[in-house]
């Protein structure tokens, strides 16, 4: 097993070793701190605990049998592509960015963010038991990466990021971010992870939610929504300050074909999107429809592009109101709540904040 170099570089003034986010290593040292930013982040993460206990989801059963057939296809694909969204994410965290992100500080927070993920994980395996009591439909929707095309895309687009931190076919991962070359396909595969997965295919999964939510119906996967959403939202602004870091200590990364790469590949991760849009609206639905998700779509790679640095590629607005009331939806304060009701998976047979 190959171990894991601890950072040598020279010291600098306060006696911590000097030397970039990205420099290869291990930092240990958390004292004096060098990026007190990503330890704040880590100290609110806390304070934003929930648990999928927390989350009733006893009247959203009823909630289903009212669905037309449209609406629970909507539903049914929806979460199949949260069955394994999170574990992919999760997977990334720990083989990607704890490994070359160099910050002690940096680390304590991708270690809560793990936690989280698994918050999500459990939550939306309670939500396939909860909604799919049907053996055989919920066996399906676990292996969605295989049998639904619209999900396999979005998940083939997550794999090839993935892999991007390999040297060639065949070739093992990179160890350590030893050339520019290396350093700017770790910022590839942060930025997509980021900016197309986190902030472009979950944040079209919220819209479906919300959707619901502003016709009265699935309150309770909502509200494990909003907390995902919120969970989500941290995730990605703390990505993002990782870039801004590394833009500030490395700015030679950030030229125009790095520029060029990052359009691209937000274009790629609509156009995937979209596609599962396709599969989830059919031929349209009352206030939802592929039309109207593609200019959101559009409106939130933007969004992404422009946070980035960027220039913004699409010029679209959002079209969904729902959406931009969505971080004044909840009147209780989320750090003064405290938990009221409990929920289950349903056994046997049951009928069927980055914001706008």
């Amino acid at each position: 097993m190959r171990g894991v170099p601890v950072t040598t570089n020279p010291q600098n003034n306060h006696g911590r070793p000097a030397g970039n986010l990205l420099d290869p290593g291990f930092e240990l040292t958390l004292r004096p701190m060098r990026y007190p930013g990503f330890y704040d982040r880590y100290r609110d993460a806390i304070k934003n605990t929930w648990t999928v206990e927390e989350v009733d989801l006893h009247s959203d059963v009823s909630d289903l049998a009212k669905l037309t057939p449209g609406e629970q296809h909507m539903i049914s694909r929806l979460v199949a592509f949260f069955a394994t969204g999170d574990s992919i994410v999760a997977n990334n965290l720990v083989l990607s960015l704890y490994k070359h992100i160099n910050s002690p500080e940096a680390r304590l927070y991708l270690s809560r963010q793990l936690f989280e993920e698994a918050v999500h994980v459990q939550f939306y395996l309670t939500l396939l038991d909860t909604y799919l009591p049907d053996v055989d439909e919920r066996a399906e929707a676990f292996a969605a990466v295989e049998n639904i095309p619209s999900i396999r895309e979005k998940a083939q687009f997550c794999f090839r990021w993935m892999a991007a931190l390999e040297e060639g076919e065949g070739a093992e991962r990179i160890d350590r971010l030893e050339s520019r070359a290396d350093r700017r396909r770790f910022l590839l595969n942060l930025i997509c992870f980021a900016a197309c997965i986190e902030g472009l295919f979950f944040y079209g999964a919220f819209a479906y939610v919300y959707w619901f939510r502003s016709r009265g119906l699935l309150h309770g996967l909502a509200t494990g929504t909003n907390w995902v959403f919120r969970d989500e939202s941290m995730h990605m602004s703390f990505a993002f300050d990782v870039v801004d870091t590394v833009r500030e200590e490395e700015p030679e990364l950030f030229d125009a074909e790095l520029e060029k790469e990052v359009t691209e590949m937000l274009e790629e991760a609509v156009e995937a999107e979209l596609q599962f849009a396709r599969d989830l609206c059919g031929e349209g639905l009352p206030g939802m429809n592929t039309e109207s998700m593609e200019q959101y779509l559009r409106a939130v790679a933007d969004q992404r592009l422009v946070r980035l640095g960027f220039p913004a590629r699409y010029g679209a607005r959002n079209p969904f109101s729902f959406m931009e009331l969505q971080n004044v939806q909840e009147l209780t304060n989320f750090f003064e709540r405290r938990a009221s009701a409990y929920q289950v998976a349903v056994e046997g047979s049951v009928a069927f904040d980055d914001d706008f």
